[in-house]
């Protein structure tokens, strides 16, 4: 399912962003090689909420964005940016919609996009759009299979209907989110996007959500909040001011706002 106008879609600038210049053709090898890619560049985050400029998903929103900008965004932004540049490439991708379990306990509606692509020895989960505990490397659609990715494991396991993605932690597997094989249209996560960035209560209104993974760690902002996970090992300090807030954005995660940018709390 095409979910994007393939000629108007720069892969060359896409390629650049995320800093790959290997061979192109639409094989696991490739998929897996621009999925780490992708992931570890591009970070994920919710700050043009926090500064009162409206998420646009668009191809051409996104591209200036995301690609010129060099920007991050969160899932509607980063996987329908992926699903173009793996369409341009050749690879058949069908868009999907989750609900996210991770830290919730009640059921929660379809605010996640991830991707199933088509290979010839079977489809992948894709998705560089989840932040924290999310896929470095797509993983296989087959219930059961555990995917071991540097200091993580994942798998996807059947629940009636529906499949969850799931994660390993010390003390047994944790749930990340639930999907079912109906393919999503653009009109579908234009309706879940302006429902996340616009609603009060929203998470992604609160404060900063800045999330960039590594082979070798994981760096997540959450408010004035910085936490380093490097495999089993947790550190956390706390943000200072504004201005260190401003540096680290720039250092940890590559993103550059002007001298005095705040981020508070989006005002309803």
């Amino acid at each position: 399912m095409t979910t994007t106008e393939l000629p108007a879609f720069d892969l060359g600038a896409y390629l650049a962003r995320i800093g790959d210049a290997g061979p192109l053709a639409p094989t696991s090898e490739v998929l897996d090689r621009i999925h780490l890619a992708h992931a570890t560049t591009i970070p994920f985050e919710n700050l043009d909420i926090l500064l009162g400029r409206p998420i646009r998903i668009d191809l051409e929103s996104l591209q200036a964005k995301l690609v010129r900008g060099r920007r991050g965004g969160y899932c509607f932004e980063q996987n329908t940016l992926f699903a173009a540049a793996l369409e341009r490439i050749g690879f058949r991708v069908t868009t999907l919609a989750a609900r996210v379990r991770f830290g919730n306990t009640g059921t929660m509606p379809r605010t996640h996009m991830l991707l199933e692509v088509d290979l010839d020895d079977g489809p992948r989960l894709a998705d560089v759009g989840f932040g924290g505990e999310g896929l470095l490397r797509p993983i296989p659609m087959e219930p059961g299979r555990e995917s071991r990715q540097f200091h993580r494991t994942y798998r996807v396991v059947e629940e009636g209907p529906a499949l969850v993605l799931q994660s390993l932690h010390t003390e047994g597997w944790f749930d990340l989110y639930a999907f079912t094989m109906e393919p999503n249209h653009p009109v579908d996560y234009e309706v879940s996007n302006h429902y996340t960035s616009t609603y009060p209560t929203s998470i992604f209104r609160r404060g900063p959500i800045v999330q960039r993974p590594t082979p070798d760690a994981r760096y997540v902002l959450r408010d004035r909040k910085l936490t380093t996970w490097r495999g089993a090992e947790i550190t956390t300090r706390e943000i200072g001011d504004d201005e260190e807030l401003l540096r680290v954005l720039s250092s940890t995660f590559g993103l550059d706002f002007p001298p005095g940018t705040r981020f508070g709390p989006a005002v309803p």
